[in-house]
């Protein structure tokens, strides 16, 4: 693995002490700020290895070796900030509409020939009245989870 040298500015160290001594941040971004300032290789700074990092700020080798990577490749604020979703979350397959529809259609008598409503049964009933395009029976039944009303 590629070791990343890790060189603040007085600037960067004086702004992660504040940071550190203030106490007001996310637990992450402080273990952040502490893990640039053991590996500062600038004159002075104390060039700690990851192992030895990594026991003082109890974190991972690779955790020091990401934020190390992120400072080198990136900026002081991405190496301290959560790194965004490179892909955000699917939207969910029922908003409060649909969500409304299944569970009147699930308190609804099931279909002739059935005792009881199957979620494969509601995920296709919603599908056939065009409430969605496509759903799952585990979408369905996590949706129905949800919910606090007794189906009976």
């Amino acid at each position: 693995m590629r070791k990343y040298r890790v060189t603040l500015t007085a600037d960067e160290r004086r702004s992660l002490k504040e940071l550190i001594a203030a106490g007001k941040a996310a637990a992450q971004k402080l273990a952040h700020a502490r893990i640039l300032l053991k590996a500062d290789a600038a004159p002075g700074g104390p060039a700690w290895t990851d192992d030895r990092i990594a026991d003082a700020v109890e974190v991972s080798t690779d955790a020091v070796a990401r934020v190390r990577q992120r400072f080198v490749e990136d900026s002081l604020e991405a190496a301290l900030a959560r790194k965004k979703a490179a892909r955000p979350p699917a939207p969910p397959k029922l908003d409060g509409r649909a969500e409304a529809r299944l569970i009147t259609l699930a308190c609804s008598s099931p279909p002739d020939g059935r005792v009881r409503w199957t979620m494969q049964l509601l995920a296709d009933k919603l599908v056939e009245l065009a409430v969605v395009d496509t759903v799952s029976d585990e979408t369905v039944r996590r949706a129905l989870q949800k919910t606090r009303s007794s189906r009976g």
